[in-house]
């Protein structure tokens, strides 16, 4: 314990100089050694924050949302529910934190907070009496050993299609990242799984009291005023842990037909005189998804605003944006999103690259090209921007965040018409 304690002590005094020392190795270290290292830092770092913050997590019963897309809408959705049915929850996504009524947004552009942040935002949760905590669990927090020590009472895979693939050596070890939430559910847990899956069978084989399978092919009657099919899958998540949860299916439907938006996600940010939506889509499933139902949904004509994540991350995914651009828009806009250290000119020439018949217009400025789309639509158009939703940041170079929010730009440009 004295050991422990001193540990502890050094790292909040040497935080700093710790991360400075971090940074040095990765640059005079060979990578083969620093990578065989890193998993262990990382490990460390997070026994200490549950050490320091007392195992919160055995105060609560803890909900892991994972999968590619419309983790943050699940965690949304099943907060909703069990809030409905009398519960009092805490809830972490890439949209927000929320502590029971307190709600702040995620500004860390970190879907799954640091150890010592998880670790005292369960430990505040469990001080305001929460009963409930509904965490989005990303790959990447898993690589980090983020989720470790907390003990899952329920995992849910929400779908998989190839994401960071750069960061994990290829979609198999990205899934293996992913199945380490279903392995850290306790004996008597359970696991939910969105059967239309390919990976569905893979994920159910991990032990668990229980297993419950969802699919769109069911017929549940409950309105959903969230556009697309995919969020009548998301909302069979939800559906499928609260009724593992022992809640009603009238608290659910009541719970469900309250909820008029989620917030970035084909969020409806204009509807006269034509319609503008912004979306968090930043894989090429999602992205597909977003424009079919935009397709579907409206009649006039789809201008698109659309860019990809740089930082040298799935740079594979680029041309493939284009290609599904071309495939469903009638007019293109090629802007800059999250370069980072990356030039934004090549990854917008990149995703140009997938595009073989149709011409986009490539406006480096987002604000300018937001503008751009706005002017070019008519009534009964629709302007669909994709990327960032609810993001409160644009990543650049150097580590600089510049305050962004495409909803706010939209209505700024907008009354400027």
């Amino acid at each position: 314990m004295a050991l422990l304690i001193f540990l502890l002590s050094w790292y909040f005094i040497n935080k700093m100089l710790l991360e400075k020392l971090l940074n040095l190795g990765r640059r005079i270290i060979p990578g083969p050694i620093f990578t065989f290292f890193q998993p262990a830092y990382h490990l460390l770092l997070n026994l200490l924050a549950v050490f320091w913050y007392q195992f919160p997590a055995k105060k609560l019963k803890v909900i892991g949302v994972t999968g590619t897309n419309g983790k943050s809408t699940v965690v949304f959705l099943i907060s909703r529910i069990l809030e409905e049915a009398g519960y009092s929850v805490a809830a972490i996504s890439s949209i927000q934190f929320k502590i029971k009524d307190k709600i702040w947004a995620n500004n860390l552009k970190m879907t799954m907070p640091g150890r010592f942040k998880l670790q005292k935002f369960l430990r505040q949760a469990v001080q305001s009496g929460c009963q409930y905590v509904v965490l989005e669990v990303t790959s990447e927090g898993i690589k980090q050993h983020r989720h470790q020590f907390i003990g899952f009472d329920s995992a849910v895979l929400t779908n998989l299609t190839p994401e960071h693939l750069e960061s994990h050596g290829g979609f198999e070890n990205y899934k293996k990242a992913k199945a380490k939430l279903f392995q850290s559910v306790k004996p008597q847990g359970k696991i939910i799984v969105n059967l239309d899956d390919k990976s569905a069978d893979y994920f159910m084989q991990f032990p668990a009291k229980e297993k419950i399978g969802y699919t769109v092919n069911s017929k549940p009657e409950f309105k959903l005023n969230l556009l697309g099919q995919f969020n009548i899958s998301n909302a069979l998540a939800a559906i499928s842990v609260a009724q593992a949860e022992g809640i009603s299916l009238d608290k659910i439907k009541l719970a469900l037909e309250k909820i008029e938006s989620i917030p970035g996600r084909m969020e409806i940010v204009i509807k006269e005189p034509f319609t503008v939506i912004v979306d968090y889509a930043h894989t090429p499933d999602a992205l597909e998804k977003v424009y079919q139902t935009i397709r579907e949904t409206f009649t006039g004509r789809i201008i698109g605003v659309l860019g990809a994540t740089g930082g040298g991350r799935d740079r594979w995914k680029r041309p493939v944006f284009g290609k599904i651009a071309e495939q469903y828009l009638d007019k293109i806009i090629i802007t800059n999103e999250d370069p980072y250290d990356e030039d934004p000119q090549l990854i917008i020439d990149e995703i140009a690259a997938g595009l073989k018949q149709k011409q986009p217009e490539r406006i480096l400025d987002r604000r300018q090209a937001i503008q751009r789309a706005l002017k070019l639509a008519q009534k009964s158009d629709v302007v669909i921007i994709t990327g960032k939703g609810c993001e409160p940041w644009m990543c650049v170079k150097n580590g600089k965040k510049i305050p962004w929010d495409d909803r706010q730009v939209v209505k700024e440009e907008f009354s400027k018409l």
